[in-house]
């Protein structure tokens, strides 16, 4: 029997990828929706190839234009609650959350509340509300699967452990991004099209920024805090260039099980859908005589602050980390705009964070109202 998947977001570079990945197994997959926000050129191919019976279109004005198109056999839903319309679906067996940004909280949530499984692409989730959406889990027995390929190589390397206390730390791998050799200098000058150049992998816009300034390490260090239930001073993270060891668990007795492939997120997406299976993958496989040395180096927080930023959000915990990820929306929406230098990015994120009182143990109200405010701060 065909696995049930439903997909939000995509049109968006993790949502493509998956497609990719249910196209080239046809046999074990089966697209029973589809989001986008608004490009809904793409998502009318892709709802001829893939034939879902459900569509949603959060912007209102492309969904009405959509309508327009022809389309008879899906169901087009329209508006942000679109979102949490399809997660509440009862016929879907896993769901992608592959949107970007604090709209992932909302449909991940309810696809939590009605007990499905989870292949979570979006960091903000738990950034923002991890003890919420862990807490819920635990209690509907809704299984959430990391997509990111860190806490994919994590969640595989602990397989077969069921007790953190077995955990000595966990190690997650950093590219270094573009600028990892740039002097503070050389980075006031940084350009938005320089920092879309990652070297490694291929990524959404706003992921690819926050790679650069480390701050998507920060993110995953606060989700990797709530996926594996183990406190930020039991995760690290290390500067490995190659791309090559895509996370690495240690545990009490010394041993360290590192996970390992090419760069490419079709395998942890793969993974994600897939399990507790696995598919033969058309990526292929490392030549490990072939691939030279792997290297690692200690992050340079001072080169590089977004990663003490949030390891300090962590450690205060409550809505703090919400606040980080609301500033860092907006500061990077503006970095790619031209209109704050590269250098800016942390220093008015560690602004936002100084001017909040954190407010411990947060409801999902909490959060969003504390989003809504800080990202009217920084407008």
């Amino acid at each position: 029997m065909k696995k049930k998947i439903a997909i939000l977001g995509s049109t968006g570079s993790i949502g493509t990828q998956a497609l990719d990945v249910i196209a080239q197994h046809h046999d074990k997959f089966e697209v029973v929706a589809l989001t986008t926000n608004e490009n809904i050129e793409l998502l009318a191919q892709q709802v001829k190839h893939f034939q879902p019976g459900y569509v949603g279109i959060t912007d209102d004005k492309k969904a009405e234009k959509f309508k327009s198109c022809g389309f008879t056999d899906p169901e087009i839903l329209d508006g942000k609650d679109s979102l949490t319309e399809i997660a509440s679906l009862p016929d879907i067996d896993i769901i992608l959350i592959a949107v970007v940004g604090i709209s992932g909280l909302e449909p991940t949530m309810e696809a939590v509340r009605t007990g499905k499984n989870i292949a979570l692409a979006n960091k903000e989730t738990l950034v923002a509300g991890g003890h919420i959406i862990m807490n819920a889990a635990k209690k509907t027995g809704s299984k959430i699967i990391p997509v990111d390929s860190e806490h994919s190589a994590v969640f595989q390397c602990l397989a077969g452990c069921d007790d953190p206390k077995r955990i000595k730390r966990i190690y997650l791998t950093a590219s270094g991004g573009p600028f990892r050799n740039y002097d503070k200098e050389e980075l006031k000058y940084v350009t938005a099209e320089q920092a879309l150049k990652h070297p490694n992998w291929k990524m959404g816009k706003k992921v690819t920024i926050d790679s650069s300034t480390l701050m998507n390490k920060g993110f995953e260090v606060i989700e990797a805090r709530w996926l594996f239930d183990l406190p930020v001073e039991q995760i690290n993270v290390v500067i490995h260039p190659q791309s090559i060891i895509h996370s690495m668990v240690e545990y009490i007795d010394g041993s360290i099980i590192a996970q390992m492939s090419r760069p490419d997120m079709r395998l942890p997406i793969l993974y994600a859908l897939s399990w507790p299976e696995r598919y033969e993958s058309v990526i292929g496989s490392l030549d490990l005589l072939a691939m030279g040395r792997l290297t690692f180096e200690e992050p340079d927080t001072d080169r590089f602050p977004c990663l003490n930023l949030a390891y300090e959000a962590a450690r205060i915990g409550g809505t703090m980390p919400a606040v980080l990820n609301a500033a860092d929306e907006i500061v990077v929406e503006k970095f790619l705009k031209n209109e704050i230098s590269f250098s800016e990015i942390p220093i008015m994120i560690e602004q936002a964070m100084k001017s909040h009182n954190a407010i411990q143990n947060p409801d999902m109200e909490c959060i969003l109202e504390v989003d809504r405010d800080v990202r009217k701060q920084l407008m």
